[in-house]
This record gives structure tokens, sequence and C-alpha cells, in this order.
């Protein structure tokens, strides 16, 4: 089989609450994700999904454990060369779309891609292709405020794939939206998992979603079950 986009192995996290002491958030983590491959994180709130995506995706660093991306060990990696792979390797989703407001859809996808060195040409019609693989390319030239919830949150996913990464992360990404526009909403952003054969941790609350996906991972007490 082919290598795993993302490799967690034993990875441990804490943090100091002062009075109360440390509290293990992760405990011996281990997780592959392959490309391709849809994986469904469930957990209660405060179970520690959102640390261990911000493991994943190397916004924040394990207190014990190694972190392999792309085939690639990037455990120890610095700030600098983190952040490249970052850029190039990951693509973040949250609950809130966190759209910059002052650009149009269309500059919101097409930014990422002219901080990695891409032709404005290019990376506009790599936007414009991504808005209408999900149904938007109306809004194109919208700003945040004048799109729905689900609008803005499928522009997200665009931008979130502008720069063709190997491994999509998302935290909650529907947990802001009513059911049936949740439900509309996850079927754009599948298209694009699929289509573009990544590798994607997706952490939600909604066990129907989670259905829909290749499998589904349990936190429990910090440990995956």
């Amino acid at each position: 089989m082919s290598e795993p986009m993302l490799r967690l192995a034993g990875v441990e996290k804490g943090y100091n609450r002062g009075r109360v002491g440390e509290i293990r958030v992760l405990r011996g983590v281990t997780l592959e994700v392959r490309r391709g491959e849809m994986v469904a994180l469930v957990a209660p709130s405060g179970a520690g999904k959102s640390t261990l995506l911000h493991i994943a995706g190397l916004l924040d660093s394990a207190d014990a454990g190694t972190v392999g991306i792309g085939g690639k060990d990037v455990t120890a990696l610095g700030e600098r060369a983190r952040t490249v792979v970052r850029r190039r390797e990951v693509g973040f989703v949250y609950q809130f779309h966190h759209l910059l407001p002052e650009f149009t859809a269309l500059e919101n996808v097409v930014l990422p891609q002219l901080a990695d060195g891409v032709a404005r040409a290019a990376a506009e019609a790599r936007a414009e292709a991504l808005l209408a693989e999900v149904g938007v390319a109306a809004r194109a030239d919208h700003r945040p405020a004048a799109m729905s919830g689900g609008e803005q949150q499928r522009v997200a996913f665009c931008r979130a794939l502008a720069n063709r990464p190997g491994l999509l992360l998302a935290d909650e990404p529907t947990g802001n939206l009513d059911p049936g526009t949740a439900d509309r909403v996850f079927g754009a952003l599948e298209r694009l998992v699929r289509g573009a054969g990544l590798a994607a941790l997706i952490a939600t609350h909604n066990l129907d979603l989670a259905a829909r996906m290749d499998r589904v991972v349990r936190l429990d007490q910090g440990r995956v079950v």
C-alpha cells in the first residue's frame, strides 16, 4: 500500500492548568490517513479533537511522538520549514469560515496561491474552477458579507484546496450550519476531496456525516479507540 499522507505515532500532549496541574489531552495517539481516504474524527467537546488536528497540521507541537506528512517525518522541523509544509501540503477548514472580509470570494481563493508564488492568471483560473465545482461561481465577485453561511463555507473549502495540498484537516466544518445546509455543504466538500484524491481528517459531531466517510475514529480519554 502507498505511504500514508498523514501518520501520527505515539503523540502525547498536555497543558499546565496552574493549581489544577497538568491535564493530559492526548495519550499515545497513533493514526494514519491515506490519499483518497476520508476519516471522521468523533469525540465529545473538550476531548482533544482540535488539539489533535493542530498537531497534525503543524500548528502546535506534541510533547512526545512523531508526525509524518507526505512520507516525511516533520516532527522536528523549524518554524520556517513548518510554515512551508503547511502552505504546500495541508489545507485547513474550520467551523467558522474566516474569510477575509475586504476581499471577494475569488480573491480569497487567489491569495494563498499568490503567497506560494503562483502567477495571478493561473491563480485566478484555479480559483474560478474551484468555485464552479462547489456551485458558487456566481458569487465570485461578492464579499463574504453578501453571501450566505453555506456559501461562505464553500468558498473556505476552495481556499483550503487552492494550493493543491495532499492533506485536508477540517474542524467541525459544518457545525455552524443548519442540518439541510450542512448536508449540501458537506456534499460539496466530499466532491472536492474525492475528486482530488486527498487524505482528509474531519472532526465532526454530526454522526450522519461521519457515516458517509470511509472510517470513523473516536477519541476517548485522550486515546484513539
